[in-house]
């Protein structure tokens, strides 16, 4: 699996709506913590859980296919067997950026459904916690970004890009 770029990053984090599959019902869960960080950082996130219903006061869709009007991004908070169904809804749904959440174990990532995405040209993050990408991100996320960058895990920049290095 190749590690994602900091490009990469950038245009997931630059869809300033997108889906969050496999929010809990949990509202003490990390992906609620996510899912209300995304909110409160501007973005239209939109919960996507099988029960359907609400979560944190937006309807939640049962299925990508069903989010209108449609997204671009699509972050996994999901098992890595439920993770290669929702490859296939995002690329039926027509989604452009996959991140497959990861911050210790296997997370969400899935080696299949990362082919699966790749062959269909959506644009994959494997791997990564956003949190760590996120401007003025807390104490916890700051420590993980630079034990990243001091072991040389941490994405780079895309070969001939000059942009700068992410916080």
């Amino acid at each position: 699996m190749i590690m994602p770029t900091l490009d990469q990053i950038r245009a997931f984090l630059g869809a300033k709506r997108l889906a969050i599959a496999g929010v809990s019902r949990n509202p003490n869960d990390f992906s609620r913590v996510l899912f209300r960080e995304f909110l409160r950082r501007g973005y239209d996130a939109v919960p996507v859980h099988p029960g359907g219903g609400e979560i944190e006061g937006r309807t939640c869709f049962a299925r990508l296919q069903d989010v209108g009007p449609a997204v671009d991004a699509v972050l996994l908070m999901t098992s890595p067997t439920v993770t290669e169904q929702i490859a296939r809804d995002c690329a039926e749904a027509g989604v452009k950026h996959v991140w497959m959440y990861r911050a210790a174990g296997a997370g969400a990532v899935s080696d299949q459904a990362v082919d699966y995405c790749e062959s269909r040209g959506i644009d994959v993050i494997a791997g990564e916690c956003p949190l760590m990408f996120f401007e003025g991100a807390g104490l916890i996320h700051r420590l993980h970004g630079l034990v990243r960058k001091i072991t040389g895990r941490y994405p780079r920049p895309s070969i001939g890009c000059s942009c700068q290095a992410a916080h």
